[in-house]
């Protein structure tokens, strides 16, 4: 194995499979994690990752069956009962779950939740706790520990809850921490943060880390050797700068392939990219000097401060910008969810506000949603059938018949089988879940889909299937797309346009090269600078057959 090796092994998986009833989910895995260093796990939905971290943890289900070993510190996890394992999760081996807004108890303050990490400690007492918990709060970078300590989760940005998972997990002192996808739903700034905070805590307190991820570029920029997993099964390992720039398996170059910062111009022609900023006749969607100012009581929040845009009919425009920089907002005043405190919103020439209620569901059939988790948009307890029709039984379109000629047209569309309507959503994978609600938007043959986060919650491979679906539908049906999105890579491969927000206030707008390419203001460079993988895509470039890879052409 391409390991360096100076240092022992303190973790080290040999021959590792695990199935449950008749069915192998890992398949005979190898790999070593060297003391001090970082690993990834990699692999798109299913392939295993999530399920050797959890038996690395000793949280595999008792009715998983087990073979090979799990070596730490000449130990074979597999084989420790759980009440032996137990005081080794926690003090030995720390966990950073993915998300902090489930991790949490909601009804329990910061503080609780870490007197349980803090008591692995076998401290004098609740005092000490005390003080050992507000040192590893600033140690993660909360400057404000007796607020956090006194704080409930749903008071705590995304990033500040992701901030305190890692320091319940450093805080007991462990030799490992498993990162199971630790930055999947946050902004590319905070992301970075949160990437360099556990770079800095490996180096400050020797810790090894287990990263799981879907991003091969992630993992080459910080982990120092990566395994690739597919249907369970090692796809090849080694170090990350190797396996980033020479892959030797054809899945592994597939995922290369999928993560957009190191396409970006994947799905967009060079015509398009040329004629991005063209247009010809009035916009379809004008946004003119839109504001909306939220009174929390003791302040007032401008959450969109003054902001133009316009789209044309068959293009794609993106809202960039971090959480509370006003991208939902303004989706929300373009749809008539929300009414702005000036300014207007008109829609191929009608305005959004100040019409009656039957007026405005009217407009609405020609702006469809798209939402950010297919998770919870859909109803579990509906087949997916009726999910999809609801749109056409709400709005009584056609007869019984025509209205299942629809469904059965919008399944297809989105390249789904029709076998599929006669299932739930808990049976549906996620990229299936998203490509069953953009059909539902579709029913109604809208003019313009707006997409919040549509594929925040995929991996890299599903992401690329559902906005390759998406290029072809609007090449097909002539849509106009509004993308909301945290992600700048993604958005390059996607938009013709973009604006990008901050606080609220428009920082910068033009066609999505120009953006990317020569960004005007300091902070829309730093949020280019903020891609997960700009430094091993930029290390990359400098190989024969990789200039694709470039970025960002900064000042």
């Amino acid at each position: 194995m391409p390991y360096t090796i100076d240092l022992p092994d303190l973790l080290h998986v040999e021959g590792l499979s695990v199935s449950y009833g008749g069915e192998t989910v890992v398949q005979n895995a190898s790999f070593a994690l060297k003391k001090g260093q970082a690993l990834a796990l990699i692999g798109e939905s299913g392939s295993g990752k999530s399920t050797i971290a959890k038996a690395v943890l000793g949280l595999l289900p008792e009715t998983a069956r087990t073979a090979g070993r799990i070596s730490f510190k000449d130990r074979n996890l597999l084989e420790l009962s759980d009440r032996v394992f137990r005081p080794l999760r926690g003090r030995s081996i720390g966990f950073v779950p993915q998300d902090p807004q489930n991790a949490l108890n909601p009804v329990r303050t910061i503080g609780a939740h870490a007197h349980e990490s803090a008591r692995l400690l076998d401290l004098s007492g609740r005092t000490a706790e005390r003080t050992a918990i507000f040192e590893t709060l600033e140690l993660v970078g909360l400057s404000e520990p007796e607020r956090i300590y006194r704080s409930y989760p749903h008071e705590l940005s995304g990033g500040m809850l992701q901030r305190v998972l890692i320091g319940l997990a450093v805080l007991p002192r462990p030799e490992v921490i498993v990162a199971d996808e630790p930055t999947s739903a946050l902004d590319v700034t905070i992301q970075k943060r949160i990437l360099d905070l556990l770079s800095r805590l490996r180096s400050s307190l020797d810790l090894s880390l287990l990263l799981i991820t879907h991003d091969l570029a992630l993992a080459a920029e910080r982990a120092d050797s990566v395994v690739v997993l597919k249907g369970g099964e090692v796809q090849e390992t080694g170090p990350s700068s190797r396996v980033f720039l020479k892959p030797s398996s054809d899945y592994t170059r597939k995922l290369q392939n999928d993560v957009p910062s190191l396409n970006p111009f994947r799905f967009r022609t060079a015509e398009r990219r040329a004629n991005a900023g063209e247009g010809t006749g009035d916009p379809f969607i004008r946004v003119q000097s839109v504001s909306r100012i939220f009174d929390t009581g003791d302040r007032q929040v401008r959450a969109v401060d003054d902001v133009s845009f316009s789209l044309q009919s068959g293009r794609t425009h993106a809202l960039v910008g971090e959480s509370g920089s006003g991208k939902t907002t303004l989706a929300r005043l373009l749809l008539g969810l929300d009414t702005p405190d000036s300014g207007a919103i008109t829609v191929n020439g009608q305005r959004v506000h100040g019409r009656s209620t039957s007026a405005l569901r009217d407009l609405r059939r020609d702006l469809q949603l798209v939402y950010q988790n297919p998770f919870t948009s859909l109803d579990p307890t509906w087949k997916v059938k009726s999910i999809v029709r609801e749109p056409l039984d709400r709005y009584a379109i056609g007869s019984r018949q025509e209205r299942d000629e629809r469904v059965h047209e919008a399944i297809s569309a989105v390249g789904l089988s029709e076998d599929l309507l006669r299932r739930r959503p808990a049976a549906l994978s996620g990229g299936q879940r998203q490509r069953v609600a953009i059909a539902r938007a579709l029913t109604l043959r809208p003019k313009m889909l707006v997409l919040d986060e549509p594929t925040s919650a995929l991996d890299v491979t599903v992401q690329a299937g559902i906005v390759e679906a998406l290029f072809a539908l609007q090449e097909r049906f002539g849509l106009t797309y509004l993308f909301v999105s945290h992600d700048l890579s993604l958005v390059r491969q996607v938009a013709d346009t973009v604006s990008v927000l901050r606080h609220g206030r428009l920082i910068e707008q033009g066609p999505v090269d120009q953006i990317f390419e020569n960004p005007a203001e300091p902070y829309t460079r730093l949020l280019l600078e903020s891609i997960p993988a700009a430094n091993a895509a930029q290390s990359a470039a400098a190989q024969p057959g990789y200039a694709r890879l470039s970025l960002v052409k900064t000042a």
